[in-house]
């Protein structure tokens, strides 16, 4: 059937022929790729097996000589619009061949940590072959999306192919050269970038760099110097241009963030660059979200990236690696940006009924990135080989945020309960209590732990059984005060029901005596929130922990 539907490409002078030709293979790549219903996987597998084997390659080829016939350098008076159709099929082919499932491994695409790309042995010649690739790298610098951004697709997918694929490290170390020269150029002239479609695809390719390359790998290419630099560039405009690539950062700090953590294992003189680059994106990062929360009070068309929590997530995976790279710096300068938004938040804290709210606005929007922020780098802990060190430094920043909790349920401040922007701020705090009990309450915690010493001198909390009280004071204060906020409720309840669960600090929860008050007077007399028809099932929740806690500790006094 290959041969077949290739007649249509042999038939001169005819395009609409060649086209028609191209389609046919499409359909079929796609539907050999894709399990039928009313087949088993083994049938299927057995089909696709025998079509990669016999068919898959001639198809690529043939996509490769439509590019290189149609592509780049396409001229042909009165036939433009059919010969645009056939570069757009060939570029789809290509990418549809590049996306194969070659193995069996039902390849998810929403998943960016997909290791590498199983191509067959017999693709070797022409995926070493620096013309390939530098094929899509002409028709991406030649076309406008949805071509260009497939091109870059197609880049993506070479930058995946199996180590194992190349005959000698010589040869994969070309390969790495020429993806790697070939994006320094794309970042030179900034060629297409100003697509959104194209940008996108861009930062993914940047960010599979390192997925299937070692940092001893990349340093060792010839233009790494140039390359690192352009990147870090690139990524600093694009931190700071923040509502038109807010989708696309998590793939470039992705990048950063296993480059940083691929430093302990870097042998060589090679120097990698990442102390002269890393410390200025952590501050892009951060100046930039805090520069962002006063544009979209100004402007409320704007999407406000707090109420993205996908995207946070997925930022704030990245951020511990580069936030701890050179953390002793990091830390002052995120003192430096929390103290004076702390103060102003306690000043605010005096403002008379029906003031103006103009300035706390913008503190309780900052606040809450500070607070993701410091939550997020202290989570980060867990996976620092260097933790032990940091654990003071922790505490300095733990400490700030402690500090922003004495403050928050008093004056003024007891007026906002019903402000989105106050209730932003208070899951922020709930999100850091989460990370911070991970690390330093229960299980985890060292009695000795480096991280109460800060806290002790800052904020007087002088051990995990002190901060748990803070924490489990704050968890009775937002089930009084947000009985409405059910977003609110459910991440409260959660970290309750958290930390009843784990046995070590299950057992500090009986010590405290908030505990028992809330077990002698859990009605709705006094939380509220029992009685809102939306918390039904947080009622559930909350009587389910109580009743956790309560038989835990078998004395018959209970």
């Amino acid at each position: 059937i290959v041969d077949d539907a290739k007649k249509f490409l042999a038939m001169s002078g005819s395009l609409e022929h060649y086209l028609l030709g191209m389609r046919i293979l499409n359909q079929l790549v796609a539907e050999v790729n894709q399990p039928l219903p009313g087949r088993t996987l083994t049938q299927h597998r057995k089909c696709a097996v025998s079509f990669r084997d016999i068919g898959l390659l001639p198809i690529f080829n043939t996509a490769l000589s439509s590019l290189r016939e149609f592509g780049p350098t396409t001229n042909m008076a009165g036939s433009m619009g059919t010969g645009e159709r056939i570069k757009e099929q060939a570029i789809t082919l290509a990418l549809k061949c590049l996306c194969f499932d070659f193995v069996g491994t039902s390849l998810d695409e929403s998943n960016e940590d997909l290791g590498t790309i199983q191509v067959p042995s017999a693709w070797r010649p022409i995926m070493e072959d620096p013309a390939t690739m530098q094929l899509f790298f002409d028709v991406y610098g030649s076309t406008q999306p949805p071509l260009s951004n497939q091109a870059i697709e197609c880049l993506v997918r070479f930058a995946c192919v199996r180590r194992s694929l190349f005959a000698s490290e010589t040869e994969r170390n070309a390969y790495l050269t020429n993806l790697i020269n070939g994006t320094r150029d794309i970042l030179m002239t900034q060629k297409g970038l100003g697509e959104h479609a194209n940008y996108h695809e861009f930062c993914r390719l940047l960010g599979r760099l390192k997925t299937n390359y070692q940092l001893s790998e990349l340093v060792s290419v010839e233009n790494y110097r140039d390359w690192i630099q352009m990147v870090a560039d690139f990524t600093i405009k694009s931190l700071m241009s923040w509502q038109w690539a807010s989708n696309s950062v998590y793939y470039i700090l992705g990048l950063w963030s296993r480059l940083v953590s691929s430093m302990p294992y870097l042998r060589g003189n090679k120097p990698s660059l990442l102390d002269n680059y890393v410390p200025k994106i952590t501050e892009a990062y951060i100046t930039s979200r805090l520069d962002s929360v006063q544009l979209v009070l100004q402007n409320p068309s704007v999407e406000d990236m707090l109420e993205n929590e996908e995207q946070l997530q997925e930022q704030f995976d990245c951020l511990p690696f580069l936030c701890r790279f050179q953390y002793e710096d990091l830390s002052k300068y995120l003192c430096s940006l929390t103290d004076p938004l702390v103060k102003g938040f306690t000043e605010c804290g005096n403002l008379a009924p029906g003031a103006d709210v103009s300035r706390l606005l913008l503190l309780e929007g900052q606040l809450t990135w500070i607070v993701y922020i410091i939550g997020a780098v202290i989570r980060g802990r867990l996976n620092s080989s260097s933790a032990e060190s940091q654990e003071s430094i922790d505490g300095d920043l733990a400490a700030r945020v402690f500090a922003l909790l004495r403050v928050m349920d008093s004056g003024f401040h007891t007026q906002r309960y019903g402000a989105r922007s106050r209730q932003r701020l208070d899951k922020a705090l709930l999100s850091f209590f989460q990370n911070f009990r991970r690390v330093y309450v229960g299980e985890q915690a060292i009695h000795s732990s480096k991280v109460y010493g800060p806290l002790k001198e800052h904020v007087g909390i002088p051990d995990h059984l002190t901060a748990l009280d803070i924490i489990v004071n704050k968890i009775a204060t937002n089930l009084k005060v947000f009985p409405q906020c059910e977003e609110l409720v459910d991440l409260t309840l959660t970290l309750f029901q958290d930390l009843a669960a784990g046995y070590m600090s299950g057992k500090l929860l009986l010590k405290l005596n908030t505990i028992n008050y809330i077990l002698g007077n859990h009605t709705s007399v006094n939380f509220p929130f029992l009685d809102e028809a939306d918390n039904t099932r947080h009622r559930t929740t909350f009587y389910a922990t109580l009743g956790r806690l309560l038989f835990m500790d078998d004395s018959p006094s209970k």
